[in-house]
């Protein structure tokens, strides 16, 4: 008999792949915990039935979400990450030898370590040094802080369930306060080509242009998340990511990247239209 994990994109859309095997299923706390073994995408996480990555595409989102800021701003020394409990924008961001100090806030202790144990590729930088890691609520969390980050990146859900408080008018307003004067604030910001997200892609870019002078969008191709297309926020007290991009700064780390590069850094910010319209009808 042939396994299949299937996503509700929408009511009327569905997303399927074959399955060799389930590796791992409970419910903690907060949401319920899968990890598959698949034929076509390899290791996948998914929480609550909605896929968080696959082994074949990860690397995508880590990398857009890390180094489009530490391109901005090469000098960043402490970050903040909020959610990904998977560990591939840890991994991400500790290939930069020169940050001093990573706080990791997840709600959901058992996330961790359920990709310790089957998801290597992503969950490898949990013994980094500069690490501290915090089992936490991040919406608490960033309320105690002050001048305290040059980065904050929110590697949520969605805004549902365990991650909806990450998408807050609140949340943004005590992100902007933890930030230094050049800190910049990247969040995972959806997409709009189904209708069911539309609104929820204004209201957040709405919250984020209320809190952050600077409040820009950008996007990327995964093409296991929902129409493939995926949206970035870029927010910032006065770094613009096109004026103030530091080319030759971020190469000089010598990184070797199988998605993300500078070109396709100054180009992610042109937006197609009906994404335009979308965000500047708020």
């Amino acid at each position: 008999m042939d396994l299949w994990f299937t996503e509700n994109h929408t009511e009327n859309v569905r997303f399927s792949f074959k399955i060799k095997k389930q590796l791992y299923s409970a419910k903690s706390y907060y949401q319920q915990i899968d990890v598959f073994d698949t034929f076509e995408f390899g290791r996948v996480l998914a929480l609550d039935g909605y896929l968080m990555l696959t082994e074949k595409d990860e690397y995508i989102y880590h990398e857009m979400v890390t180094h489009v800021p530490m391109a901005v701003n090469p000098e960043i020394k402490n970050v903040l990450i909020i959610g990904a409990g998977d560990g591939g924008t840890l991994r991400e961001i500790c290939r930069y030898k020169h940050i001093e100090k990573i706080d990791m806030v997840e709600i959901d202790e058992q996330v961790v370590d359920v990709c310790k144990e089957f998801l290597p590729q992503t969950a490898c930088c949990f013994d980094d040094p500069r690490l501290n890691l915090f089992v936490a609520d991040g919406l608490k969390f960033v309320r105690q802080k002050s001048n305290a980050y040059d980065l904050i990146i929110v590697d949520s859900t969605d805004p549902f369930g365990p991650g909806e408080g990450l998408f807050t008018k609140e949340f943004y307003g005590n992100c902007f306060k933890a930030l230094t004067d050049k800190g910049i604030l990247i969040n995972q910001h959806e997409s709009t080509y189904y209708d069911s997200y539309v609104d929820m892609v204004k209201r957040t870019h709405k919250r984020i242009g209320s809190s952050f002078p600077v409040a820009m969008v950008f996007q990327t191709h995964i093409p296991t998340y929902p129409s493939g297309q995926w949206l970035f926020g870029f927010a910032s007290k006065n770094l613009h990511p096109i004026h103030d991009l530091q080319e030759e700064k971020w190469k000089e780390f010598g990184l070797k990247t199988k998605y993300y590069n500078t070109e396709l850094h100054k180009g992610c910010f042109a937006l197609p239209n009906d994404v335009m319209e979308v965000l500047n009808d708020e």
